[in-house]
């Protein structure tokens, strides 16, 4: 037994090879079915884990920047991440993403079975017994008188074996708006051993095998066939449904990539600027000391600025610490590993730009409504709801139903060898069955409460529609204050600017306030942080307008197509 168990376990790993390679083509086959259906589905889409985006292909940061302080040189050597890159690690490592990608392939698992409901069901069986008993010896004399043999029974004991061997093999075929075909084929051999301890005294053997066909179809109400029927319609939609879930997720999940990108840039941008700060305030601080050793200005407006000195490098400490943590924390989105060393782009900040859409409100909605899917699934949901209200209307009439069934049967007297069913030896019935449906009391709850689900379904769509044009307004008022507080920053830096360039010059004169330089220097870090901000806000927001559009379409490395209105500029 030993020496077969590798064989053994290596058929049953090429067993279960075959099953997941079958349930595979099956799965994918589907999908690729339905993905021409749903604008902007992923067309390679595959739930295994291959060609994965290596860090260590990407750019290497040679340069430390100051403004990060003394954990700047952990990002020598870290690995420079642009958004597509980002996008494109996000896509094949993301925990969440493979996860929305493996619910949708056990949803297009349960149609393979739904569908295999409706295609011939092969099916089989062999039973092999084997048991003995023991009963007085006999044997047979020839009567002197009549010629006839005459039992003779001893006072010995025998053991009589039997060994029985039976077989089935049998298909079951559903077929739509028709009915359902059975046909079995059974089989079964006896042998009988009749023996005293000796070699064996008798030997009988009995074969018998019978071919059955029935074949069903209902008459008036369709009962349990059209039940089977809307389970494959249903699952079929229901595939193409989490088509369109997955295809509006993938647009989510990259507007939230982008977003926490950008969003880890602003913080890297701030502690940039508050390190600008810092260094600032330290010179005014130096410079304000040699002039109080001088006499040219009191020691509270020293202290003042001293004091400035101190709250900009406290500002600046957390700035860096609050980049960090925010990260490690896009690191985690993206699957990484929270020590991978890696260092994001600061040209994708520099090169982002205000973008109108140049649409207005109500022509945005009126793309919103013929391109959202979830809105799509609303609108085909209340067909679902229609057909399941015919189909408990239907469950409320009497039940009709014609059946007949042929055999074909073995000679039942024939000893030896196997035989197949003579088509001589048949037998055949046919009938009808008819249940008038005295009792209905389910079958009218059910009816009833497909009526409510209907009224439901249609309410939905009215909600949906309300809840997609609030999105769309909101969107588009975010969008359009993002823009004018952009418009804003850029004039407060400017501003701030040229009081900083004041306060300076008043300052080498000895005739600068501490207040003034301290308000002046702190107004253009803010006002930088603000544009900084406000450019990120808009950005994100044009992209959420996109999105909630659905005109958002995403590539399969998960980087957006830009919008004709973009390419414009």
């Amino acid at each position: 037994m030993v020496a077969w168990l590798p064989l053994v376990l290596l058929l049953a790993g090429c067993t279960t090879t075959h099953y997941r390679n079958s349930a595979d083509k099956e799965v994918y086959s589907a999908i690729r079915s339905k993905t021409p259906l749903v604008p902007n589905m992923d067309t390679n889409f595959t739930i295994e884990q291959t060609n994965l985006v290596l860090l260590e292909g990407l750019p290497v940061v040679t340069n430390v920047p100051e403004f990060i302080g003394a954990d700047g040189e952990r990002e020598r050597g870290a690995r420079k991440v642009n958004l597509g890159d980002a996008l494109n690690l996000g896509v094949h490592s993301s925990r969440s993403y493979q996860s929305r990608k493996e619910q949708l392939y056990i949803s297009a698992l349960n149609l393979t079975l739904v569908r295999h409901q409706f295609a011939p069901i092969f099916s089989g069986n062999i039973n092999a017994q084997y048991g003995g008993q023991t009963a007085q010896a006999v044997s047979f004399e020839v009567d002197a008188i009549t010629g006839d043999l005459i039992p003779v029974y001893s006072d010995n004991l025998v053991e009589r074996r039997l060994t029985t061997d039976s077989g089935t093999v049998g298909v079951s075929w559903l077929l739509r708006d028709i009915g359902k075909l059975t046909a079995d084929l059974n089989a079964t051999f006896q042998r009988f051993i009749t023996s005293g301890g000796n070699p064996a005294s008798a030997l009988t053997s009995v074969n018998e095998s019978s071919l059955t066909a029935t074949f069903t179809r209902p008459l008036l109400r369709n009962a349990a066939y059209k039940a089977q029927e809307d389970s494959l319609i249903q699952a079929e939609r229901q595939l193409l449904y989490d088509l369109r879930d997955f295809t509006r997720y993938r647009k989510d999940f990259s507007v939230q990539i982008a977003t926490s990108y950008y969003g880890v840039l602003g913080f890297r941008d701030t502690a940039r600027n508050n390190f600008l700060n810092l260094q600032s305030s330290r010179k005014n601080a130096e410079r304000s000391r040699a002039l109080a050793q001088e006499g040219r200005i009191t020691q509270s407006d020293l202290g003042r600025l001293e004091q400035q000195e101190l709250t900009a490098e406290s500002t600046w400490i957390g700035s860096v610490r609050a980049y960090q943590e925010a990260l490690d924390n896009f690191k985690l989105q993206l699957g990484l590993n929270v020590g991978s060393n890696l260092v994001l782009d600061d040209q994708e900040l520099e090169s982002l730009q205000i973008r109108d859409p140049h649409l207005s409100v109500e022509e945005s909605i009126q793309v919103a409504l013929a391109a959202r899917l979830d809105y799509l699934t609303a609108k085909d949901q209340l067909a679902d709801a229609e057909r399941d209200v015919g189909l408990a209307a239907n469950f409320l009439k009497p039940q009709l139903d014609f059946s007949s069934s042929v055999t074909l049967g073995s000679n039942p007297a024939h000893i030896g060898g196997f035989q197949l069913p003579d088509v001589q030896r048949y037998s055949w019935n046919a009938g009808l069955f008819f249940d008038p449906g005295l009792d209905r009391l389910a079958e009218r709850n059910s009816y009833r409460s497909a009526l409510i689900t209907r009224n439901r379904a249609a309410r939905a769509i009215e909600q949906d529609e309300d809840d997609i044009k609030l999105q769309v307004r909101q969107s588009w008022r975010t969008l359009d204050q993002a823009k004018r507080n952009y418009e804003i920053s850029e004039v407060g830096v400017k501003i701030a600017e040229r009081r900083v360039e004041e306060q300076n010059l008043l300052a080498e004169l000895g005739r600068a306030k501490a207040q003034d330089q301290v308000d002046a220097q702190n107004s253009l870090s803010d006002s930088k942080n603000q544009r900084t901000q406000a450019v990120v806000t808009h950005t994100i927001a044009r992209l959420q307008f996109w999105d909630n559009l659905g005109i958002l379409y995403i590539k399969d490395n998960g980087r957006w197509e830009q919008t004709q209105d973009e390419k414009a500029h």
